[in-house]
């Protein structure tokens, strides 16, 4: 009864890295029936340290990694539906990509996409598992919306720019991205197999290095107060105005990632661009080589500037080359 169930669930993973690969290959080898995997970035040789999901053969197609994590998972097991979608999820695309799914797995690297993830999670009363890991350090947290304290119970919002450290700066021990995924999945396949009752609803912290496992009693922190399951104010869910600019963890690089949602044909837009500078592209994506830097351009105009953490550098070369 709970391999059926399985095969009927639909588990959005949002993120397909360290802990996405890990919980992605086990839900599919589990015979969950159909895998969404969302994932805005591009795979490079660094990845291969502790996204086990990859291997030097996908690095050189130079595909993204929700392409080539869409690939490599219907090898492993042929009878899903599966499917990598290379998007950055945002106030203007969520409500589409999620649609339906009956379960969230967090496996970004960045809180804005968490507390979007929050908004939509209690806005349609779909569970999500918030899940994370730096250093030898993982954090793991089921939250159901009206059950449990939200994310914005614990946190009010997302906490200061340059407060707290990064993969690029902390890096991240390969076997806690597998601990924190193995735990994620595991919590998944309860949820989807309806067994609700035997889901953890304590914060897990585990440090691998110090050899330490927590469980966090955060059943107090349910706030009263909080603006989003309380108050029923979205905010982030609601911010669909403005440019988006975010510097992805781990990278030297910015995304921007432009609201209007337009398509735009990669073919057209290397032949405009050849005579600038370095250019190749695939179905996927582009690469434009300008000065020092490169620009990886995806079909939907969100762009990635490698090189660079400067935020108005990165805007002005995607105004001068790619266009607002």
């Amino acid at each position: 009864e709970g391999q059926e169930r399985l095969s009927r669930g639909y588990a959005l993973i949002v993120g397909c890295g360290a802990i996405g690969t890990t919980s992605a290959s086990i839900l599919a080898r589990a015979g969950v029936g159909h895998l969404r995997i969302i994932d805005r970035d591009f795979l490079e040789e660094s990845n291969l340290q502790r996204q086990d999901l990859f291997d030097e053969g996908d690095l050189k197609e130079g595909i993204p990694k929700a392409v080539a994590a869409e690939k490599k998972l219907q090898r492993i097991n042929s009878h899903l539906r599966i499917e990598g979608i290379a998007a950055d999820i945002n106030p203007t695309n969520i409500e589409e990509l999620a649609h339906g799914a009956h379960l969230i797995l967090d496996c970004t690297d960045n809180f804005e996409t968490r507390f979007l993830i929050n908004d939509y999670s209690l806005k349609h009363r779909v569970p999500w598992i918030y899940a994370a890991c730096l250093g030898s350090q993982g954090i793991l947290m089921n939250i159901l919306p009206g059950e449990t304290p939200c994310l914005r119970c614990l946190l009010e919002t997302t906490p200061p720019t340059a407060s707290l450290p990064t993969c690029e700066t902390a890096g991240i021990l390969g076997p806690i991205a597998k601990v924190v995924g193995a735990l994620q999945a595991a919590e998944a396949v309860k949820a989807l197999t309806g067994h609700r009752d035997t889901l953890i609803r304590d914060l897990i912290s585990i440090d691998l290095w110090q050899g330490t496992f927590q469980r966090l009693n955060v059943s107090g922190a349910r706030s009263h107060q909080c603006p989003a399951c309380r108050l029923g104010r979205y905010d982030f869910l609601n911010a669909k105005t403005g440019v988006i600019i975010t510097n992805p963890c781990g990278t030297n690089s910015i995304q921007i990632v432009p609201t209007k949602g337009e398509k735009i044909g990669l073919e057209d837009l290397a032949k405009r661009l050849e005579k600038a500078g370095a250019v190749s592209y695939n179905p996927f994506l582009l690469r434009f080589r300008v000065k020092s830097l490169e620009m990886v351009v995806f079909p939907d105009g969100r762009t990635i500037v490698q090189g660079t953490q400067d935020q108005a550098l990165a805007k002005d070369l995607y105004s001068k080359y790619i266009g607002m």
